[in-house]
């Protein structure tokens, strides 16, 4: 490998990579980091700049460049290690460790721990004077209600971070789960990961038509120097986003059982979480969102158990277990459509995905994985040769078939999934709540006399506001 001079050092930029699995840069921002360190051919070097020189001036994007992160608990053990004098030093997102110091200070006032209730479960003075506990009624009353308020916190925090991990999982599988020392292995393998998960994590766009695919001609550049020098690529750490047969095929069973196991965790946690999400929601029998439904929740839980689900069904092949697949064949799940969306594909002459009926004959995914109900591979194919569905071509049965590779195209300004010429005019659409089905803020365009050449996206909306008025009347 040929290490270029430059600001940062090749060990520096595979660092930015590494965290880049973790965040949602755009592939443009990561081909610029992956061209300083690759020593590539002539015409490998053409099509990684189609990524890398696409942008020739600096930009910026009005979209974050990470998923949402949960709030941590910083503030609330700040409070906590003043009143009860245990000091605190470990990461305010810890869980582990905000665990363990939770059970030590509730140990100190002789509370514990998962017992709230504060009629109950408090100490008489009594049973404090025998522990040793000095402390005021009212001081020790004060420390009860913080270490249930903490506990409670606690609690939130994990649901937020699984659900936070069920984001990325419905972009890149198992991206999460690769650590640094298998990443920074090969430079080969690192490049393709970073950029492949980078074209995973893009937004969806405002369409009734299919979604670009992740693997693009860049992709396919870089893979293929993979399988050049397959001998040094780390096809472990590719596995856990790309788990394609021709990638599965160079680990040896004990890493694929590993990750088998991987994949089934982090499948029953997406289940259990979708029939909470079933049982405390009303869902059409079209999947259109309707007034009340926890859609976002819905849809990311619904993105990750489908991408899992394809790549457990890719693991349980490669190691020649058909046989389960057979017996136990839980289907995919489908995601929440906009009803704006759907209006628009029946105004083309369309109409809900064929899947939609096959989701709705089928058991509940989640009520197959537990064992209340049998779904074998013979009721899906059934039921997908009803409403003309090839249940292998469509991955109902098995993984998908064969690569489609995409064309590079730039990443685009999207509000709310529509494409927008620039960031500077995004920013500005999202301040005014363009595209959000909201009211318009018409203050600020007021305020902005230079936004009259945009005026016209603002009767549409405004336009689009009265149409839906009109229906609901």
């Amino acid at each position: 490998m040929v290490l270029h001079e430059a600001h940062q050092s090749s060990e520096d930029v595979l660092h930015s990579l590494f965290c880049s699995l973790d965040e949602r840069r755009q592939p443009e921002d990561v081909a610029k980091e992956i061209v300083t360190i690759l020593d590539c051919t002539s015409g490998e070097r053409r099509v990684l700049n189609k990524a890398a020189k696409s942008r020739q001036r600096e930009y910026w994007s009005s979209m974050s460049g990470d998923f949402a992160r949960p709030v941590d608990m910083d503030r609330q053990l700040r409070v906590a290690e003043q009143l009860f004098g245990h000091p605190v030093s470990f990461s305010p997102d810890d869980l582990e460790q905000i665990e363990q110091w939770v059970r030590n200070a509730e140990q100190s006032i002789g509370k514990a721990f998962g017992k709230n209730d504060f009629k109950f479960d408090r100490l008489p003075k009594e049973e404090r004077a025998k522990l040793g506990i000095e402390l005021s009624r009212r001081q020790y009353n004060k420390r009860f209600r913080l270490a249930a308020r903490l506990e409670h916190k606690m609690h939130r925090l994990a649901r937020e971070q699984f659900k936070r991990s069920l984001t990325l999982a419905s972009k890149n599988r198992l991206a999460s789960d690769i650590d640094w020392e298998d990443f920074k292995a090969d430079v080969d393998t690192a490049c393709f990961v970073a950029y492949y998960v980078a074209r995973c994590n893009l937004r969806s766009v405002f369409t009734n038509a299919t979604q670009v695919r992740p693997f693009d001609e860049i992709c396919d550049v870089l893979f293929k120097r993979c399988l050049k020098h397959r001998d040094r690529t780390n096809w472990w750490a590719i596995a856990h986003v790309y788990p394609v047969t021709e990638v599965l095929a160079m680990l040896d069973d004990e890493m694929k059982g590993i990750l088998l196991g991987r994949y089934f965790d982090r499948l029953c946690g997406a289940a259990t979480l979708l029939q909470e999400l079933w049982g405390t929601n009303k869902f059409r029998d079209d999947m259109v969102v309707q007034r009340g439904n926890d859609s976002s929740t819905w849809n990311v839980t619904a993105g990750a158990w489908n991408k899992l689900r394809e790549g457990w069904f890719s693991l349980l092949y490669s190691l020649g277990l058909t046989d389960s697949v057979e017996k136990v064949c839980p289907g995919k799940v489908l995601r929440l459509m906009a009803a704006d969306v759907a209006y628009w594909h029946r105004a083309s002459g369309g109409d809900v995905h064929p899947d939609t009926h096959v989701w709705k004959e089928l058991p509940s995914p989640w009520e197959v994985l537990s064992g209340a109900k049998v779904c074998p591979r013979t009721l899906v194919e059934e039921v997908c040769h009803r409403y003309g569905i090839d249940p292998v071509k469509s991955g109902w049965t098995a993984p998908k078939p064969g690569r489609t590779i995409e064309k590079f195209t730039p990443t685009p300004e999207l509000v709310h999934g529509v494409v927008v010429s620039s960031p500077e005019l995004a920013s500005l659409f999202r301040k005014c709540g363009v595209f959000s089905g909201k009211i318009l803020n018409s203050q600020i365009w007021t305020e902005r006399p230079e936004l009259e050449a945009v005026d016209e996206v603002r009767s549409l909306h405004l336009h689009q506001q009265e149409e839906r008025a009109d229906e609901k009347r």
